[in-house]
C-alpha cells in the first residue's frame, strides 16, 4: 500500500464527512471560523482515530464494527437530521417568530451533536485501520500507520473546512430554508448508510 493508496483511502473515508460538513454549513450559515475549524477538525480527528484503533485491536472487533457501522450511523444522523427537518417546518409555521430567534436557532450545532456526527462518519474507517495492520505485518505498507492516520486525518480536515465554506454559501441563497435542506441531506446520507449496510449483508 504506497502513498498515493493512502490518499485516495483518506479522499474516499472523508465523503460521508464532506457530505454532512455542507449539510452544517448550509443549516448554520451564519458561523464563524472558529465553528468551521471546530467542525473541520473533529471531522479530520475521528477519521484519523478509528483507522488507528482498527489497526490495534486487529481483527477481533473488526467484523462486528463493520456489520453494526450502517446501522449506528443510519440512527445517529438519522435522529439529527429528523429533529432539523421538525425544527424547520415548525419554524415555517410559525412565521411570526423573530429574526433574531430563528438566527438563534440556526447557529445551535453542539458540541455533542458534532461529536455524534463525527463519529457516525468514521466508524467505517476502523475496518481499514484492520486492512492496514495486515499490510503493515507483511512489510507492504509504505508508511507508519500513525502517519497514514495524519494523512488522513489532514485530508478530511481540508475537504470538511472546504465541503463548509460551500455549504455557508449555499446556505446564503436558501437562507429561511437552509436548516430544512440540511435536515433532508443528513436523513438521505443516513438511508444511504442503511441501504449499503443490507447490501454488504446480502452480498
Amino acid at each position: 500500500m504506497g502513498i498515493l493508496d493512502i490518499i485516495l483511502i483518506g479522499i474516499g473515508l472523508s465523503m460521508d464527512a464532506v457530505a454532512v460538513s455542507v449539510s452544517n454549513g448550509i443549516a448554520n450559515h451564519k458561523m464563524k471560523w472558529g465553528k468551521i475549524l471546530l467542525i473541520s477538525g473533529a471531522f479530520g480527528l475521528f477519521q484519523g482515530i478509528m483507522p488507528f484503533l482498527g489497526c490495534l485491536l486487529g481483527s477481533l472487533f473488526a467484523r462486528f464494527i463493520e456489520i453494526i457501522a450502517p446501522y449506528l450511523a443510519f440512527v445517529l444522523l438519522g435522529f439529527i437530521g429528523g429533529k432539523m427537518i421538525f425544527e424547520a417546518v415548525k419554524d415555517m409555521r410559525h412565521p411570526e417568530l423573530k429574526d433574531s430567534e430563528k438566527e438563534e436557532k440556526q447557529v445551535n450545532l453542539t458540541l455533542v451533536v458534532l461529536l455524534v456526527q463525527a463519529v457516525a462518519t468514521s466508524i467505517d474507517a476502523f475496518a481499514v485501520g484492520v486492512n492496514m495492520a495486515c499490510y503493515e505485518s507483511s512489510g507492504t505498507l509504505a508508511l507508519p500507520v500513525w502517519l497514514a492516520c495524519v494523512i488522513i486525518a489532514g485530508i478530511t480536515f481540508i475537504l470538511c473546512m472546504m465541503a463548509v465554506l460551500i455549504g455557508k454559501k449555499t446556505g446564503d441563497v436558501f437562507s429561511d430554508k437552509a436548516t430544512l435542506a440540511g435536515g433532508i441531506i443528513l436523513v438521505i446520507i443516513a438511508i444511504k448508510m442503511l441501504v449499503e449496510g443490507i447490501i454488504s449483508l446480502i452480498c
